[in-house]
């Protein structure tokens, strides 16, 4: 895939206030932990997760959903009569139907020929907007579109802790398929994108590359379709450390494909956000695409694993703290259960910058973890 006209012009990301810590859970698992005979402070070890942040109890992801466009059509200044395309990305919804978009899409006075739906590629789903958006822009279907997401972890981070504790047959052994329930956090994220005429960035969305491995869509499932607030109580199961190695076999070949299709090589990116779900996952994924760990910018240990808003998520905090800087080449990198990798290229000329947004306690944290990482390497 190949881009003229299509202008990535602003990511925004809103945070809940409520704070888990890895600690505090892991003491909410007291019982599995003495019938197991299992040390204290293995999550945090293992996955270098410090805490996740919940929503409000009751709280619909559409709600949060309402508040992240707002905030996006506020610090842009778009008109929002130019939008053509609405969609709602995250795994998480309201309902099974309608789309959660349309009610997103009714509380912010969006036009009615806008074409307003959901889509659901699990962590991938926010990117998989951006394609679907850009493809339209570029054949002059839309001027401008925008993707938003909110991802809820609470329903799931319950279920699995009352599971863990009162199921007498979780062993050490298979209690590795619900461990990447416990990584999981909240997030909400939204990403405007227009055509050259409406931009006034001029970040230019260069290309990107698409590539599936359905042979392992079964390493991570859920259970049945649910959808809805806390009266939803999913359980999942992910097979973690061969959905990590089969997803980084799946992006080594994509990632080739990617620099092939932008004309551009390892020696000349200069940030990437990836999606995020574990220390050694991302270690991993940068030596085996043969790139420096400091071109990236991470969220994972104060946020968790956010799924489709965790890229996005990474990206608004990065651009409005001045991690991307006008000239550079930014890639995109996303992995996600299925196996399915979305890349994307873009060419960062300006953010539009957020007030008061740098003063978040959250984002002083993640900026300050990261100087201190990039400072070590």
């Amino acid at each position: 895939m190949k881009y003229q006209r299509v202008f990535v012009e602003s990511f925004t990301t809103t945070f809940p206030e409520e704070v888990l810590t890895t600690e505090a859970l892991e003491r909410q698992l007291e019982p599995l932990y003495t019938r197991l005979k299992l040390p204290e402070g293995r999550l945090e070890l293992m996955t270098g997760i410090k805490q996740r942040l919940l929503w409000p109890k009751n709280e619909l992801p559409g709600t949060q959903s309402m508040a992240t466009v707002r905030k996006l059509i506020e610090q842009t200044g778009i008109d929002r009569t130019k939008i053509g395309c609405f969609i709602h990305a995250s795994v998480c919804r309201d309902f099974l139907e309608p789309a959660t978009a349309c009610r997103v899409h009714e509380a912010n006075c969006l036009p009615q020929h806008c074409a307003v739906y959901d889509i659901s590629n699990a962590c991938l789903g926010l990117l998989s907007g951006m394609v679907q958006i850009a493809n339209m822009i570029e054949l002059g279907q839309i001027e401008t579109g925008i993707v938003v997401g909110t991802e809820s972890s609470r329903s799931l981070t319950e279920a699995t802790i009352r599971q863990l504790n009162t199921d007498t047959r979780i062993d050490r052994k298979n209690l590795k398929s619900a461990f990447a329930s416990l990584t999981i956090g909240s997030g909400s994220a939204a990403v405007l994108l227009t055509n050259e005429r409406l931009s006034t960035t001029q970040n230019r969305l260069v290309g990107g590359v698409l590539r599936a491995n359905t042979e392992h869509c079964h390493l991570c499932q859920s259970e049945t379709d649910q959808s809805g607030g806390d009266a939803m109580q999913p359980l999942m199961q992910t097979d973690s450390e061969k959905l990590m190695h089969e997803g980084i076999a799946t992006a080594k070949p994509a990632f080739d494909e990617l620099l092939s299709t932008l004309g551009w090589s390892r020696e000349t990116i200069s940030r990437t956000f990836c999606h995020q779900v574990g220390k050694v996952h991302q270690r991993l994924l940068f030596e085996t695409l043969g790139l420096e760990p400091d071109l990236n910018f991470a969220t994972l240990p104060y946020l968790g694993n956010t799924g489709a808003v965790a890229l996005p998520t990474a990206a608004a905090v990065g651009t409005q703290t001045g991690f991307a800087q006008p000239g550079d080449r930014v890639v995109l990198l996303g992995i996600g259960s299925g196996i399915n990798v979305i890349m994307l290229g873009v060419e960062w000329q300006k953010t539009i910058a957020e007030p008061e947004f740098q003063q978040l306690d959250i984002v002083q944290k993640i900026v300050e973890m990261n100087q201190f990482s990039h400072a070590a390497l």
